[in-house]
């Protein structure tokens, strides 16, 4: 790497981890300033305080049951080092919430595919779902940018095709971000689409193919039928796709996502998660809950409206950037 280069990436890096800690703001104020008035007065990690943390970590939708399990590991470290300072609770809690990403965390997938030096002889195909609003064809083009940047031949197929906003919308992507979208426009059968996204991807030498998808959830039968059919259509070019089916949830509607993440679990086999919106919520802590309770590793965040503000996950990052003050 050169001189050039280190520092271009260097100023990258800032930026994104500016973005990271503006993103996560409204739940870092939330949180930290309900924490402060928690232990205030306090020495130590009583009872008490374990309660009212626990009513805060409800509340950042972390999720009860993932906030269950933080609460009794802090616990069984006050009753083995027997006495810990209020002032120690943030290290605290910041390890164990750590840990509990580190047990879904992975850098597999299609994040390897930037150190990926060439394709291995086909395009690795991603699979994206989610229902309509989460921002799944926004994160399309933004993963298009993502990668095309960083010299990737990428595809884009508009499988979407119940609803015309979508097509129109990731058309319009395509063209900003410079590469080729297949679609067959509004009300046609979406697993034809596919099959000939990843058709073209393979004569292109593509290195990533991405596949949007319909985002209905009023008829859960149809939905698996239709997510079914697409696999099976885009195996007959590529025997192992999709390489990675990647759940859209919008992380501003909070309990809500967790009812997304239930439902398309049932419906299709996700690997990996993108969770949007961050920035405009106080909700955060439901990456957290959401990776844990279905242990499915987050591999994308978004922390604002730029092309460059879908960030990769990095459960180190994101647990320092939420508790910087």
């Amino acid at each position: 790497m050169g001189l050039f280069d280190f520092f271009k990436k260097d100023k990258e890096s800032k930026a994104q981890q500016q973005a990271l800690d503006e993103g996560l703001q409204k739940t870092k104020t939330n949180f930290f300033d309900q924490l402060s008035k928690a232990v205030v007065g306090k020495n130590t990690v009583d009872e008490a305080v374990l309660d009212d943390l626990e009513t805060l970590l409800v509340h950042a939708d972390v999720g009860i049951d993932t906030t269950v399990k933080v609460i009794d590991r802090i616990e069984k470290r006050v009753a083995r080092d027997k006495y810990v300072n209020t002032n120690e609770l943030d290290r605290i809690l910041r390890e164990e919430i750590v840990d509990l990403l580190d047990a879904h965390g992975d850098t597999t997938g299609s994040r390897a595919i930037l150190d990926r030096p060439d394709s291995p002889g086909h395009p690795f195909v991603i699979m994206v779902v989610g229902v309509n609003g989460v921002g799944k064809t926004t994160t399309i083009g933004k993963l298009a940018h993502r990668f095309h940047s960083a010299g990737k031949k990428v595809v884009l197929g508009a499988a979407d095709t119940f609803r015309a906003a979508a097509v129109d919308q990731l058309i319009v992507w395509g063209q900003r971000v410079g590469v080729p979208v297949i679609s067959h426009g509004m009300n046609t059968d979406p697993a034809a689409v596919a099959y000939d996204a990843v058709l073209k991807g393979v004569e292109m030498g593509a290195d990533v193919v991405i596949i949007d998808t319909a985002g209905r959830l009023h008829n859960k039968v149809n939905l698996m039928n239709e997510l079914s059919k697409i696999k099976r259509v885009m195996q007959k070019v590529i025997p192992e796709a999709p390489h990675e089916v990647l759940l859209v949830l919008d992380g501003s509607t909070g309990q809500n996502a967790f009812l997304q993440a239930k439902e398309f679990t049932k419906a299709t086999e996700v690997s990996a998660l993108a969770i949007t919106k961050l920035d405009g919520t106080a909700k955060g802590g439901v990456v957290i809950g959401i990776s844990d309770q279905f242990s499915i590793p987050v591999r994308y965040i978004g922390v604002g409206e730029k092309m460059t503000d879908l960030q990769l996950f990095d459960r180190h990052t994101f647990v320092n950037s939420l508790f910087k003050k």
